[in-house]
């Protein structure tokens, strides 16, 4: 069984057990996060949201919060004296599925 969540504004797949990264969520690690905002549910009776599943919801524990490799970026112009470099590291919190309520 597995279903289709949206957070962070993209969409993921997820079954249970399976340990997923996302844009970073309020808590700490061992918290729970609900997600409602399921769009597809598969098993025995599939289910389609419109846009979204009535009743169904998806369990998961934030196994910790972290910041990913940097990256860096640099512009420069050609004759104008004129470049600058910068690095960026975005924040993501792993979490580990635990159930899938259909």
């Amino acid at each position: 069984m597995y279903a289709i969540i949206k957070t962070g504004g993209k969409q993921f797949t997820v079954e249970a057990g399976q340990e997923i990264y996302v844009e970073k969520l309020p808590g700490e690690a061992g918290d729970t996060v609900t997600f409602d905002e399921v769009l597809f549910v598969s098993g025995d009776n599939s289910k389609f949201g419109a846009p979204f599943v009535d009743g169904a919801s998806v369990e998961a524990e934030i196994v910790k919060q972290g910041r990913a490799k940097k990256v860096t970026t640099y512009r420069y112009l050609r004759r104008k004296d004129s470049h600058r470099k910068q690095g960026h590291r975005q924040p993501y919190t792993k979490l580990s599925i635990s159930k899938i309520n259909a």
